[in-house]
């Protein structure tokens, strides 16, 4: 009987199919081994007739890349790191980050690549981050959300790791980033506020060891300034991009101006919590108050009223992000790029207008 069983399981183990190769998916092609590992690591410089008929191949064969030959081959692991300089409930709390990490997921999934999370907060987390990524368990690294002069982004920089960073950072040698026109975005919602008939216009701005947060305050100012008002620091309030923060905010500003007539937010998530807390103080958004964020996420549709707001494409910079990454990956050595993403005026309740959109304020590569 036992050995009887043992038979049994030879012949099954003998009837399995052999296992297709990348030799059989090249013949089948009629392109080399070569130009099929190219396909199928995802390398750009191979054309799009060559590129279809190695995928229709695969299909057709049902090939299946083995990760750890694959590795061996091209010193590669095929994971991407995205290490975020925040705190987790920075993180879960403010939904810019799920909207950037769709755009970067997808991506990533579209490449047969995977992707590693990793949180550090502080400065013993990031140390723990990079004894990590020296061992070479990633590719390459994205970037989210460095503060100052960052020394992970300095050291990783330093050992040539593939990187690209989720807008502009303070030190842009050498450096790839994604980014949109904070500035342009955040003087146009204001200028409209301005031309609404606002005059006692008060902003939240973010933490401001970010490049963007300067930008988008910088951008309230040069509105104020074109339209011939004097800058009043009072009227500048922290919220250093967190919803708690900004409720504080919000609430010091009702008390010290009375006249206040419109706040502009430097993110979506502040300008909701400002709209709570100006209902909270017996005004009312946007008949005594109008209110502008900056991102248009989705949150922003579904307050009462719904929020007016400076739209960027965060899905989209996710996914620019990702094709950035993976050309540095391809090809070492490639300069450095930065890409920066349009900005868009969403009119919507709560500056006293029915929902649309005014065209781009511009966009520019480098």
């Amino acid at each position: 009987e036992e050995v009887g069983r043992v038979t049994r399981r030879k012949r099954r183990h003998s009837a399995a199919p052999p296992r297709v190769t990348v030799k059989d998916v090249a013949a089948k092609a009629g392109v080399s081994t070569a130009t099929v590992s190219r396909v199928v690591n995802g390398h750009p410089r191979v054309g799009p007739e060559v590129r279809a008929a190695v995928t229709i191949a695969i299909d057709e064969l049902g090939y299946v890349p083995n990760p750890s030959a694959r590795s061996l081959m091209t010193q590669r692991t095929g994971s991407i790191g995205v290490v975020i300089l925040e705190s987790a409930d920075r993180l879960f709390g403010d939904p810019f980050f799920g909207q950037l990490m769709l755009g970067i997921s997808a991506a990533l999934a579209d490449r047969d690549r995977r992707l590693m999370l990793m949180l550090a907060p502080t400065r013993d987390e990031e140390a723990r981050i990079e004894r990590y990524l020296a061992s070479e368990h990633m590719d390459g690294i994205v970037l989210v959300g460095p503060h100052g002069i960052d020394p992970l982004l300095k050291r990783l920089v330093k050992r040539g790791m593939p990187l690209v960073v989720s807008g502009r950072p303070h030190d842009q040698r050498g450096v790839s980033y994604v980014d949109a026109q904070n500035r342009t975005g955040a003087e146009a919602a204001v200028a409209h506020l301005i031309a609404t008939g606002r005059r006692r216009i008060a902003t939240i701005h973010g933490t401001l060891d970010m490049p963007s947060a300067v930008d988008r305050l910088e951008g309230y100012r040069d509105a104020l300034r074109a339209a011939g008002h004097t800058l009043d620091p009072s009227l500048e309030s922290a919220g250093e991009y967190r919803a708690l923060t900004a409720a504080w905010a919000m609430r010091a500003l009702l008390e010290t101006h009375r006249d206040l007539d419109a706040v502009f937010a430097a993110s979506d998530s502040m300008a909701i919590t400002a709209m709570q807390a100006i209902k909270d103080a017996g005004r009312r958004v946007p008949d005594d108050i109008a209110v502008m964020g900056f991102d248009d996420l989705p949150t922003g549709r579904e307050t009462q009223p719904t929020l007016s707001t400076v739209r960027q494409p965060i899905e989209a910079m996710g996914r620019e992000m990702v094709r950035l990454l993976l050309q540095q990956i391809n090809e070492p050595g490639a300069a450095a790029s930065q890409v920066v993403f349009a900005t868009e005026l969403v009119l919507r309740g709560s500056t006293g207008e029915p929902a649309a959109a005014a065209p781009p304020t511009g966009s520019s590569h480098g």
